[in-house]
């Protein structure tokens, strides 16, 4: 006996089928049967009166820190918050503890997301053993157990014959992509924060933009040789914005994605000596948030992604230098963005979704980010105008670092359906 679903008087933002307008959303098994002016009979209906129903949103870059370091969160935990932030996919990264460079690691995230039935939870595996930069791990066997992509996030490859081998090898793999935090540690050498006149008055060693800048540059000539395909995590300078923009106008096989912390946030935060500031790519200037949102308004950056990093308090209680780079942000990541580009007018709510739901799914080559016919239900449901206050401690993220709190944001998450399924309900949280 079949299982129906009808969302009724919402209004859909679908960029993929270009629908921006007020219809209704039938499931049927899990599955998109109709979107349009229909009112069947359904075992299950959701009146979404003054909401907007959304294609299920996809971070591309969290970390659930299973295996390994466990009591700062879980596949599990990690799960339950990113269906409280309204997303329905979500792609875990290998630095955890051992890392994730093997197929075995690969299923058993695969199978802990399975047990949370939560979210959709990919993960991508590391580009070298132990993520050390020096021999290339099994990519061809993750490959084959699921694993979306390949990185050693946390840490950029630093020899370039590594990386170009690494590039020749992932093209023989259908549907991956290789990303790259990049950061030349020759630059960067010990550096906590921004380098810059801060770091300066504040005593701390910089890191300084052009670590991030080299790489990248570094990495550009190596895709042009390779052409395959490379995404660029968590840009934080112009001068990165413009590298990205150029090796597009080039029709280089580049993606990128920014974090909501390097569109909010300057390097003046830092001023308190506060941990929970303190990330790495490091938070920047005024200019280069700047840059980055007139890059998102330009088409420029394919994705929003949070770079969920949960750590234990005692670890942030640290001072600064020796504190772990991070911020737990998965559950109001969307009121951030919402505040970062929405309210300023810097792009529009189809923009907004193409960023969080079409453009990450191909990314990670997934057949999501869509309400077309016959596709899986993934679907948030989100009321824009109703503001809400972040409170840590209503997380269900194990981990409670996160700068944002008490901060009033707006557009709560009312609804996270997965596969037709009801995995989040503001009314039963």
């Amino acid at each position: 006996m079949s299982k129906t679903l009808l969302i009724k008087n919402g209004h859909i933002i679908d960029p993929a089928n270009k629908i921006n307008q007020k219809v209704n959303v039938y499931v049927v098994d899990g599955k998109i049967a109709e979107v349009g002016k229909i009112e069947p009979k359904a075992d299950l209906v959701i009146d979404a009166a003054g909401k907007l129903v959304l294609p299920g949103l996809i971070d591309i870059h969290v970390h659930f820190r299973e295996p390994g370091d466990e009591e700062e969160e879980t596949i599990a935990s990690g799960s339950a918050a990113a269906v409280a932030g309204g997303f329905t996919s979500v792609v875990c990264m290998p630095n955890t503890e051992p890392a994730i460079d093997d197929a075995t690691s690969i299923e058993y995230v695969h199978r802990m997301g399975r047990q949370a039935r939560k979210t959709h939870v990919y993960v991508m595996g590391a580009i070298t053993k132990d993520r050390a930069g020096e021999q290339l791990s099994e990519m061809g066997f993750m490959a084959q157990a699921g694993a979306v992509g390949f990185t050693d996030d946390g840490s950029g490859v630093q020899n370039a014959a590594v990386m170009l081998r690494a590039l020749k090898y992932a093209s023989m793999f259908k549907n991956v992509v290789i990303s790259q935090h990049c950061q030349d540690n020759s630059l960067a050498g010990n550096g906590v924060m921004n380098a810059g006149y801060n770091s300066t008055v504040l005593g701390l060693p910089g890191i300084d933009p052009l670590a991030e800048e080299m790489m990248l540059w570094r990495d550009i000539q190596l895709v042009r040789k390779t052409n395959m395909r490379y995404h660029v995590q968590h840009v934080s300078t112009a001068r990165c914005v413009e590298l990205i923009r150029q090796a597009k106008k080039e029709g280089l096989p580049i993606t990128c994605e920014v974090a909501p912390h390097h569109l909010l946030l300057t390097d003046d935060s830092c001023c308190d000596y506060d941990t929970n500031y303190k990330v790495n790519p490091p938070l920047r200037t005024d200019a280069d948030i700047k840059a980055i949102k007139q890059a998102i308004k330009d088409g420029i950056i394919d994705a929003l992604a949070s770079d969920h990093a949960p750590h234990l308090k005692s670890e942030k209680e640290l001072e600064f230098l020796a504190a772990p780079f991070g911020i737990a942000s998965l559950e109001c990541a969307l009121g951030l963005y919402i505040k970062a580009l929405i309210e300023p007018k810097i792009i529009d709510w189809p923009q907004l979704v193409a960023i969080m739901a079409e453009r990450p799914a191909k990314i990670i080559s997934v057949d999501k980010g869509t309400l077309g016919k016959g596709k899986q239900a993934d679907i948030t449901i989100i009321d824009p105008d109703c503001e809400y206050r972040v409170d840590v401690n209503e997380f269900r993220s194990k981990s409670k670092n996160c700068p944002y709190d008490g901060w009033k944001l707006k557009g709560k998450v009312e609804y996270t359906i997965v596969g037709g399924e009801i995995r989040y309900s503001a009314q039963e949280s």
